[in-house]
């Protein structure tokens, strides 16, 4: 019996987000994550395992809506584009709950730039003014170009101010989304990049409990969607800003160890955002209101991406086979495939 795994490579993710585009996958990822989002109860649900060292973290996020399972491998080692390699890398498994075996494997180094993007704006669909015009994005790091895209495709947002500690990183960003008809207006400081911003978004790097966003950044009726707090002892916000906002989570558990309400006591009360699909809960209550959505990523999320991924591959030239699963043809004799092996001496 034939229980070769589908996979797709880097190559093929890449040619995949080129043959689709970026905002029609993002697009089409937010109804993935809606649906799964509303069967919220369903899945086994866990805080991420964690392995934390001095130059970062690797971290294992599983859950299962018992039909299918799935995990994410991903690190997060702030200091290493200094050293040549990247912030983030993943990948990500299927499996069949059924029998056990992985069905669908993929990278998601860049997958999981994608659904970090439609959860977002996922998000900021639900709970941003409806006539919100401007983003203001503080961060131009490697996600910052997936959150200007799902927020136009979703959205409709345009309008982009934005602001880097490093010049060229705001200028790797407008060299990529200028073309593509946004209207980006790099500034010189944060006070500057959220004047008059409807949505804010918060994504650095830097593990450490800063302040990128001050209290007196914020206005009334403006949506936080604060990407880059995602480990305990990170944050981005100054802690006065969650007293005045509606605030929005994930998975309580995970977000109270990882997100910007690491800085609260554990009672500080949060949203889980699934409950406003599931009209549990109501999302923003008027147009004063500030709404902050403390996304730190959750496992869901990741399987939402890898449903939609392997789906939209399915049949093309852009998934291959990988043989990983260990098959003999008696279940009970895997010693017979070694058994007859040729001896090396």
């Amino acid at each position: 019996m034939n229980h070769a795994v589908k996979f797709v490579d880097v190559e093929n993710m890449a040619r995949w987000i080129q043959r689709e585009g970026v905002e029609n996958i993002i697009t089409g990822m937010v109804d993935y994550l809606e649906a799964d989002y509303r069967e919220w109860e369903r899945f086994d649900k866990i805080p991420r395992v964690a392995s934390h060292t001095p130059f970062g973290v690797i971290e294992l996020m599983p859950t299962s809506n018992g039909k299918e399972y799935s995990f994410k491998y991903v690190n997060g080692h702030p200091s290493n584009p200094a050293r040549g390699y990247q912030t983030v890398t993943a990948f990500g498994v299927i499996a069949d709950v059924d029998n056990g075996y992985p069905t669908f494997e993929a990278e998601m180094t860049l997958l999981t730039a994608l659904r970090t993007a439609a959860t977002s704006a996922m998000v900021g669909k639900h709970l941003a003014r409806k006539d919100s015009k401007r983003m203001a994005m503080i961060g131009a790091g490697s996600q910052s170009e997936f959150q200007a895209l799902g927020f136009r495709g979703v959205m409709g947002i345009e309008d982009i101010t934005i602001y880097d500690i490093d010049p060229e990183a705001v200028e790797k960003f407008k060299r990529n989304l200028e073309p593509l008809g946004f209207n980006i207006t790099a500034c010189s400081s944060v006070d500057e990049a959220v004047l008059g911003a409807d949505i804010i978004t918060t994504c650095t790097a830097d593990k450490a409990q800063n302040q990128i966003l001050a209290d007196r950044h914020v206005a009334p009726g403006v949506h936080l969607n604060a990407v880059g707090g995602d480990c305990p002892g990170k944050t981005e916000l100054e802690s006065s800003i969650l007293d005045k906002s509606k605030v929005f989570v994930e998975f309580p558990e995970q977000t109270r160890i990882e997100g910007e309400i690491q800085q609260k006591p554990e009672d500080f009360p949060v949203v889980e955002f699934y409950q406003v699909l599931t009209s549990q809960a109501t999302g923003r209550d008027d147009d004063e209101q500030i709404t902050l959505f403390d996304d730190v990523g959750f496992a869901i999320n990741d399987f939402s991406a890898l449903r939609y991924l392997r789906d939209s591959v399915k049949g093309t030239d852009l998934e291959s086979e990988i043989d990983i699963i260990a098959n003999p043809d008696d279940p009970k004799d895997l010693f017979s495939l070694v058994a007859n092996v040729p001896s090396l001496l």
